[in-house]
């Protein structure tokens, strides 16, 4: 997922509520949770095969760490299994791969983000 793609995904929805949003991209888990511990992710956009870590490994520091955040789940592994297990790992919501913008604007108003 590149930071331009995630960044068209959001501007449209979060444009159209009036709400200004800022990214930070990481490019494997550890990066992800670096920048969650310091404060930069209200709401995290999650891939399941990343580097260092992977999706499935930052959702069980999280929840270890009882480092509360929205995380949606972004993959292209659709299988019930894996969304079934993100789930329990805390994970908001599961979205497919090629995402679409209402896709993300559907779970952002889901859950009261925008």
């Amino acid at each position: 997922m590149t930071p331009e793609s995630l960044e068209k995904w959001l501007f449209v929805p979060c444009r159209h509520n009036g709400i200004s949003i800022e990214l930070t991209q990481a490019e494997n888990g550890e990066e992800a949770l670096a920048a969650y511990r310091d404060g930069k992710a209200e709401v995290m956009f999650l891939d399941l095969t990343m580097p260092v870590m992977d999706g499935y490994q930052v959702l069980e520091q999280l929840q270890k760490e009882q480092l509360n955040t929205f995380v949606v789940v972004v993959s292209a592994d659709i299988q019930p299994k894996a969304q079934e297990r993100v789930k329990k790992l805390g994970a908001i919501a599961f979205i497919k791969k090629p995402v679409k913008t209402s896709d993300i604007e559907n779970v952002l108003h889901e859950y009261g983000i925008v």
